[in-house]
Parts: structure tokens; C-alpha cells; sequence
């Protein structure tokens, strides 16, 4: 017999908060009712601290523009690195990813258009008739060459798309003009970034 001293309350009984678990093992809260969940399970569940509102049409349009430049980024990375989903209508399809491997798998001789026509330009500068009329040689034989290397790219692409898709719905001589087009431009500045090297084989 226990004696209960005035101004104290019975002992009450703790509730049973074992709780078994899907895999038969039994796990003890705290009066939760379910079990504890595991550090994993919690920490991806965590997000991190929301940021609190903006407090001034200042910091909301800030806000708005970062969000902006990011959205952006990643969608010009997304298009550099071929992605059809990012891609404008003129770049998007994959006759095209094809035409731009086969231009950028070989050596064209379009590259140096832009070298060519920064000499031509500086032949015309310099008070040299000697050199005006070799400047213009030069730039005449390198358009009857460039004339022949975009021939043979326009047969290749066209005989590599009608190997590789031929059910196309593409246009050959539109294919083989963006094959031509895209040829004329130094590697490095040609968008979508080239995605195999030079003399990779097709």
C-alpha cells in the first residue's frame, strides 16, 4: 500500500509509443506516434530557410532580374551544348545536329574567309598598288578554291543524311546551304559549340 501525500497527483501511466515499422523492426518515439526518421530521409527533405518577401518594389524587381539572368545562363548553356529543347527552329533537329558534326569534323577551308577578307582590307589601306593588285589575286583564288571545298561539303552532307535519315523530311540543298554557312565561320565562334574534333570519323 503506497501513501500519497497531499497536493500530489497518482502517477500517471506512460503511454507505449513502440511502433513497428514496415520491415518488422520496432522503433520508439517520443510520443510522436511514428517512428524517427532516418538523417538521410531528413536531410532530403530539408529545402534550407525560404527567403523572406521583398520589402520594396527595389528589391522585388532585383529579384525578378536574377532570376531572369540564371533562367538565361542556363538556357544558352542548354543551346551551346546542342540541346533541341533550347535550340531555335534553325538549329533544332537531328539532320542538323548531323550537319554540324560532319562540318565540324573536318577541315574547311571557309574558316579563313574572315582571315582573307581582314588582309583584303588592309591591302586597300596601304598605298601600294603592287600589293592592292596581289591582294586581289590572292582573294580571287581563294574564292574559286572556297567555291570547290563547298561542293564536296554539299555532297557529303547531303550523301550522310540521306545514309543516316532516309525518310527525312528535310530539304538536301537547305541542309547542305547550313552546312555551307556554318563552314564559313571559325570554330570557336560557331554556335552551337562543336561537339566532336576535328577528323572524328561520321
Amino acid at each position: 500500500m503506497k501513501l500519497r501525500l497531499p497536493g500530489r497527483r497518482a502517477d500517471t501511466p506512460t503511454p507505449d509509443t513502440t511502433v513497428v515499422t514496415p520491415h518488422g523492426s520496432t522503433a520508439v518515439g517520443a510520443g510522436k506516434g511514428r517512428p524517427t526518421p532516418r538523417r538521410n530521409e531528413a536531410q532530403g527533405r530539408r529545402t534550407g530557410p525560404v527567403p523572406p518577401p521583398p520589402t520594396t518594389r527595389k528589391e522585388a524587381y532585383r529579384r525578378q532580374r536574377e532570376q531572369q539572368v540564371a533562367g538565361r545562363g542556363s538556357a544558352r548553356e542548354a543551346a551551346a551544348r546542342g540541346d533541341d529543347s533550347a535550340l531555335t527552329a534553325r538549329d533544332r533537329g537531328p539532320e542538323r545536329r548531323l550537319v554540324r558534326d560532319v562540318v565540324d569534323a573536318r577541315r574547311n577551308l571557309g574558316s579563313f574567309f574572315l582571315v582573307i577578307a581582314a588582309l583584303l582590307l588592309v591591302s586597300l589601306v596601304v598605298p601600294s598598288q603592287a600589293l592592292k593588285v596581289y591582294s586581289s589575286f590572292v582573294l580571287y583564288a581563294f574564292f574559286l578554291v572556297l567555291v570547290v571545298d563547298s561542293i564536296i561539303l554539299s555532297r557529303k552532307i547531303k550523301a550522310k543524311v540521306a545514309e543516316r535519315f532516309p525518310n527525312t523530311t528535310q530539304k538536301p540543298n537547305s541542309l547542305a546551304w547550313y552546312g555551307v554557312s556554318r563552314a564559313t565561320m571559325v570554330r570557336r565562334w560557331r554556335y552551337p559549340k562543336p561537339q566532336v574534333a576535328v577528323g572524328a570519323e561520321m
